[in-house]
Formats: structure tokens, sequence, C-alpha cells
């Protein structure tokens, strides 16, 4: 199922705005009311919404993504389960986080020094079982 990147970088060296570019997928960032992102297979467009600060605009574009790399039409829950997965295994690099397993005393700490949310690490987690 899962699609790897271009340039096959991840964690912290992964950047979801040169992947799109690469995919042909235009980002483009503005107020949005009802989301924080969303992907529009039509246009083969991704918006943004403008006012999250940067390292959430990161995390949202990794899961939009993977809706435009995947070709979902839709965001029904699988979709949504595989976007999170997509973006998580870009997002997280297996190196880095054996690296923090070695120190984190728990969850919170992982997630806080990968640069993830606890839904990305956890689809992450679930996803490699």
């Amino acid at each position: 199922m899962r699609k790897t990147n271009p340039t096959d970088r991840r964690g912290s060296a992964y950047d979801p705005w040169e992947h799109a570019d690469q995919l042909g997928v235009e980002v483009v960032t503005r107020p949005l009311r009802t989301a924080h992102g969303l992907w529009l297979p039509e246009y083969r467009t991704i918006l943004i919404h403008s006012k999250l600060r940067p390292g959430a605009q990161r995390l949202i574009l990794a899961h939009e993504i993977g809706h435009a790399d995947l070709a979902h039409p839709d965001d029904r829950p699988k979709h949504e389960r595989q976007a999170d997965e997509y973006a998580a295994h870009n997002l997280i690099c297996p190196i880095e986080l054996e690296a923090a397993y070695k120190w984190a005393p728990d969850e919170g700490t992982l997630v806080r020094e990968l640069g993830v949310t606890t839904r990305l690490f956890r689809a992450y987690v679930l996803s490699a079982a």
C-alpha cells in the first residue's frame, strides 16, 4: 500500500512541500473554515489552513500528500487511516525513532522529539506491527 517519496528522505529530513512538487500537486495555503487541510483530486491541489503554525502545516500536508499519492477520491475512514500511515512513514525516520527510544521515558516525549502527533505516531507503530 505504501508508496515511497521520490527522495526517500524521512523524519526531520522530509520536506512535504518538495514532495508535493515532485508529485505535481499544487499546495495552496489559505484560511479554511472547516478543516486544517483538504485534498482536491479533481484539481490535483492540496489546501492547507494558513493560520496553522508551520510545524502543524507540515504534518497536515504530509497527510494530504498521502491522499494524493494513494489516489483517494474521498475522505472515508479507511482512506484517513491510510493517509495517516503514509504521513507517519514519511515523518518518522526509523533511525531517529530508535535513537529516541533509548532515552525517551514515554510516548509523549517520543512524539515531541519526533515532531509528530500521537495519532501519527500510533499509526506508524500499528502499521509496523
